[in-house]
């Protein structure tokens, strides 16, 4: 079943942050490190490519950390930035706000030479479930963004102060209209960056992360579940069964499939 999730707000969320990118001096682009590339929403980069970019590569707590110093460098351009980070820890913020001001010194130093206090605008994009908004709070050192462990959260952008000279715009999660490459879409299913409700068939795509697993983190794997990886064999083995006997199969492929999404099975980069 192919997967595409195009909901209205996010078409609106696209048009406003275009709108807003004119008065924007750096973009924040949240990355989910456990799909960093995968992460990268083609219509959003387009719409940025002319500003300063910070790529955030966050959740780096549940990912291969490895990998993804491996992947942040090619992202690197003159004008741009790189962080690998965990939105949910302390201090985090302050890495940030340092990186935005080196991002902004020309405009800084433009408006010193005036005698004034440059203040710096700032908006954060990127896909759905990625943690823009755990960043933004993190940044205010208070909760002032709605969060949640799922997709669609927020659903309209907001601005907020995180500084003397620093003014922030969350933004709602943004996929593109028509995802050409389902490998990818797979994998920001996995992430949870497509709702669950969008795709239905877990089975299947349960079948499909295990196999994707046993190619890149077999150990993993084979810790968390044992040498048989069938569906059958997991749910015999975590007595999921419904009444009469009969294996839970529907159950398993949904805990295999939120194993993966809060770091049970491992840290794990799928790109």
């Amino acid at each position: 079943m192919k997967i595409n999730w195009f909901p209205g707000h996010m078409k609106k969320a696209l048009a406003e942050i275009k709108e807003k990118l004119k008065n924007i001096d750096v973009v924040l682009y949240v990355l989910d490190s456990r799909a960093p590339i995968s992460s990268i929403n083609p219509s959003l980069s387009k719409l940025s490519q002319d500003k300063p970019i910070l790529y955030i590569f966050n959740k780096i707590d549940m990912a291969d950390e490895a990998r993804v110093r491996a992947i942040a460098p090619s992202l690197r351009r003159d004008g741009s930035d790189y962080v690998l980070l965990n939105s949910t820890a302390k201090g985090q913020g302050q890495i940030i706000k340092k990186k935005i001001n080196v991002l902004s010194k020309n405009k800084i130093e433009k408006m010193k030479a005036k005698g004034l206090r440059a203040v710096i605008r700032a908006i954060v994009v990127g896909v759905p479930n990625s943690g823009k908004s755990t960043l933004v709070n993190n940044l205010c050192g208070s909760a002032k963004a709605i969060t949640g462990n799922k997709a669609g959260v927020t659903k309209a952008t907001q601005w907020v102060s995180i500084g003397d000279n620093i003014e922030l715009c969350d933004t709602p999660g943004t996929l593109y209209p028509n995802f050409e490459n389902q490998d990818v879409a797979k994998k920001l299913y996995f992430l949870g960056s497509v709702k669950d409700e969008v795709v239905g068939d877990e089975v299947e795509f349960a079948k499909e992360l295990i196999s994707l697993l046993q190619k890149k983190y077999p150990l993993f794997l084979e810790k968390r579940y044992g040498d048989d990886l069938t569906l059958e064999a997991i749910a015999k083995k975590r007595s999921y069964v419904v009444s009469g006997g009969e294996l839970d199969i529907e159950r398993t492929a949904n805990a295999i499939i939120d194993d993966f999404r809060k770091g049970r099975i491992g840290r794990i980069t799928l790109d």
